[in-house]
């Protein structure tokens, strides 16, 4: 796979190219998004290498380009079942406050623009454990992609 948007985790691009539009990917049959403006690149899934005493959620770490990132399976983080990894499973590589992690995702979907007055509040009654992780609901035509507000997800214990 390649890179997606050239520079977008760094900050390189105008901030309001990126805004409103979101990764979506899926996940245990449901549709998710994630801001663009984090997102690195996506890349297949490769060898992870394990690193002991790291949370159930962190599968290891992988080595992209030289550098080496920590992966998270976001099955795992949402204490969905495991699945095994398939030729349509992906490493989403995000950028948060300068840490790169890569995210374990079932398939990638598009790049979709979801204007914010499309977008509501998360349920108020959520109390799974993806729940902590939703910025918000965003509608789209007659679809909705549940929008993780990323930070949360990597940096919250």
């Amino acid at each position: 796979m390649t890179q997606l948007v050239e520079g977008s985790g760094a900050g390189i691009q105008n901030e309001d190219t990126l805004k409103d539009k979101y990764l979506t990917f899926s996940l245990a049959e449901e549709n998710y998004g994630i801001e663009i403006r984090y997102v690195i690149e996506i890349i297949g899934i490769q060898k992870i290498t394990k690193v002991p005493n790291l949370p159930i959620f962190i599968k290891g770490v992988i080595n992209l380009r030289g550098k080496v990132i920590p992966v998270m399976d976001v099955r795992a983080r949402f204490g969905l079942p495991a699945r095994a990894y398939d030729e349509r499973t992906c490493i989403v590589v995000v950028n948060v406050d300068e840490k790169a992690m890569g995210l374990v995702v079932d398939h990638v979907n598009e790049v979709a623009g979801i204007p914010e007055a499309q977008v509501e509040p998360p349920p108020a009654s959520n109390h799974s454990q993806a729940g902590h992780y939703i910025s918000g609901i965003g509608k789209m035509d007659d679809e909705v992609k549940i929008l993780l507000d990323v930070e949360r997800l990597i940096i919250r214990n």
